[in-house]
């Protein structure tokens, strides 16, 4: 669910401009799932742009604020959202830890990395959302520590069917700055894309497994 739709608009034309949304149904791009697909988003690009990351800060810190309450921590999951989550954190005064993706090998074998209490309530905060796994592998792990997820916060999601049904089973309220159906309204109306392309992207969304795969 995104925050409001003027903040969802005003986010997907900050990512197109930087490229760290491209859209080219022409000419797909692999991902590391090897899927095939017509759109690649790379929001670390928004820490390199200042004007942009402090207004993504602030779209979180006050949307945080306003759908959780203020937390006690603010959690980023490594390594896309460390930097974000950090930016967020100090903007709203809080503590910050970040979520590795497994336990470290050696030493104190941390998974979640900074001071957290057992109790304390913690907002989560992602770069992207494509299904939810390592998300939601995040949020265990800090529940596992103890902590009181209040929910998890992301500048990003795809939309995809299971990515839904993965934080509903997780029990995790999810807020996006902006989405997928969002990015494709405005990528028309700026001329980013033809409607044509549109069609071929919301086809690849529908069914991104499949998309592409030739038979």
């Amino acid at each position: 669910m995104i925050f409001n739709k003027e903040t969802a608009e005003k986010t997907a034309e900050l990512l197109l401009q930087i490229n760290a949304i491209k859209l080219n149904p022409k000419n797909p791009f692999t991902w590391a799932s090897g899927w095939k697909s017509p759109i690649y988003c790379d929001n670390r690009l928004t820490l390199s742009f200042p004007a942009i990351r402090n207004f993504i800060r602030e779209e979180f810190s006050k949307n945080i604020e306003k759908q959780f309450g203020k937390p006690d921590v603010i959690a980023g999951v490594a390594t896309g959202a460390i930097g974000i989550g950090m930016l967020v954190a100090e903007y709203m005064g809080l503590p910050f830890v970040y979520v590795r993706p497994e336990p470290k090998k050696h030493g104190r074998k941390n998974q979640v990395e900074g001071f957290l209490h057992k109790g304390q309530s913690v907002v989560v905060v992602e770069d992207l959302i494509s299904t939810g796994n390592s998300s939601l592998l995040a949020v265990e792990a800090l529940r596992e520590a103890g902590a009181n997820v209040k929910g998890m916060v992301a500048i990003f999601t795809y939309g995809f069917a299971v990515a839904e049904e993965n934080f509903k089973k997780a029990h995790v309220d999810l807020y996006t700055l902006s989405s997928y159906q969002n990015l494709l309204n405005l990528a028309v109306n700026k001329k980013y894309i033809t409607e044509k392309e549109e069609a071929v992207l919301k086809e690849w969304n529908a069914d991104p497994a499949a998309w592409g795969v030739e038979v």
